[in-house]
C-alpha cells in the first residue's frame, strides 16, 4: 500500500478491529477509513465492489472473515472476475486479491472450518495460492497484488502464531513456483499451507527411522508446478499428498493424477491422498482432531509405502 497508492483493503472488520484474527491491526492507523475500509456484513457486496474498482483501475484487496463464505461469492468470482478478461478479448482485467481463510481445529463448529480451496483452483481464469509460512505469506501476497488477473489467498487461521523469518525488505515469490522444503530420496511429501508443517515434522519423525523424505510446498494450486511435483515422485519413487481439503475430488486427487500420470514407471507403490475426512467438520475437539491429516498419520502412511512397519 505504501508502494501503491491504487491498492486498498475492505472486508468486514478490517479497520478499527484488524478482523476477529488481529492480523491487520495498525493498516488504518496509517493509511486511513478511505484504504482500509469496513464494509456492511455483504460478501457479495464487498466481491462485487472489488470486481468493479479492479476493472476500473485499482488493486483491491477484499477480506472474507472465513473461507467457508466464498460460497456467498461465487457469480461475482466464478463468472465475473474469472472471466471478464477473457470475454473482454484482453481489453478489460481484473487485479484483485480476495484474501480469506481455511482451515479446522479451531473448534469454530461446520460452517467455519473448511478448506473449500479445490473449488476455486477448478476455475479457468483464477489464480489461488496457499502460503505455509511467514516469509512466503509475504513474498507470494506481493505477487498476488501486482497480478494483473483475480487471486484467490488462503491463510491458514490455525498458523497465524506460527512465527519465522520475514526481511523488511521488498521481496516476491513468483506464482506458480513449488518449492522443496526439505530433501529426502526415500519418498516425495508433497503438502499444502498447514500440511507443510505436518510434512516437515512427519519428515523429521521419518529421518529418525532412516526413511528421508522430501517434501515439497506447492505455494500454488493454480497455477500447479507440476514439473517439480514430477521429478521429485520420479527420484523418490514413493509419495504421499497431503491437503487439508475434503480428499473427495479434491486437491489430493488433482496432484495424485499428475503424479501417476507424469512418474508411472517410476513408482513402486500407488501415490497415498491424506485429505480432510468427508464429513460436516464437528464442533467436538475430539472429533474434530480425527477430520484432518496429523504427522503421526503421515509417519505410519509413509512407513507402509516404504514397507516398513
Amino acid at each position: 500500500m505504501r508502494r501503491d497508492s491504487t491498492v486498498f483493503i475492505i472486508g468486514e472488520d478490517v479497520a478499527e478491529a484488524g478482523t476477529p484474527f488481529k492480523v491487520l491491526s495498525g493498516l488504518v492507523e496509517e493509511f486511513g477509513t478511505g484504504r482500509v475500509i469496513d464494509s456492511p456484513i455483504s460478501e457479495a457486496g464487498i466481491a462485487g465492489l472489488g470486481v468493479g474498482a479492479a476493472m476500473t483501475g485499482m488493486r483491491p484487496v477484499v477480506d472474507i472473515m472465513f473461507g467457508d463464505f466464498v460460497t456467498l461469492i461465487m457469480d461475482q468470482i466464478v463468472n465475473q472476475a474469472a472471466k471478464i478478461r477473457y470475454m473482454s478479448g484482453g481489453k478489460l482485467k481484473v487485479p484483485m486479491v480476495l484474501r480469506t481463510t481455511l482451515g479446522a481445529t479451531r473448534r469454530s463448529a461446520a460452517q467455519h472450518s473448511q478448506s473449500l480451496h479445490a473449488w476455486l483452483s477448478h476455475v479457468p481464469g483464477l489464480k489461488v495460492v496457499l502460503p505455509s509460512n511467514p516469509y512466503d505469506a509475504k513474498g507470494l501476497l506481493k505477487s498476488a497484488i501486482r497480478d494483473d488477473n483475480p487471486v484467490v489467498f488462503f491463510e491458514d487461521k490455525m498458523m497465524y502464531q506460527l512465527k519465522g523469518p520475514v526481511p523488511a525488505g521488498d521481496y516476491t515469490i513468483p506464482l506458480g513456483v513449488a518449492e522443496i522444503k526439505r530433501a529426502g530420496k526415500d519418498i516425495t511429501l508433497v503438502a499444502t499451507s498447514s500440511m507443510v508443517q505436518v510434512a516437515l515434522s512427519a519428515a523429521d519423525t521419518l529421518e529418525k527411522g532412516g526413511i528421508g523424505a522430501e517434501v515439497i510446498d506447492v505455494r500454488t494450486t493454480a497455477p500447479l508446478d507440476k514439473a517439480t511435483i514430477i521429478e521429485s515422485a520420479k527420484k523418490t519413487s514413493r509419495a504421499v499428498v497431503l491437503d487439508e481439503g475434503y480428499e473427495g475430488y479434491g486437491v489430493t486427487a488433482e496432484i495424485a493424477s499428475v503424479i501417476a500420470e507424469g512418474a508411472f514407471y517410476y513408482l513402486d507403490a500407488p501415490v497415498k491422498r491424506m485429505g480432510a475426512r468427508n464429513v460436516p467438520v464437528p464442533f467436538s475437539p475430539v472429533l474434530e482432531d480425527q477430520t484432518v491429516p496429523t504427522a503421526e498419520s503421515v509417519v505410519e502412511a509413509a512407513k507402509r509405502l516404504c514397507g516398513k512397519k
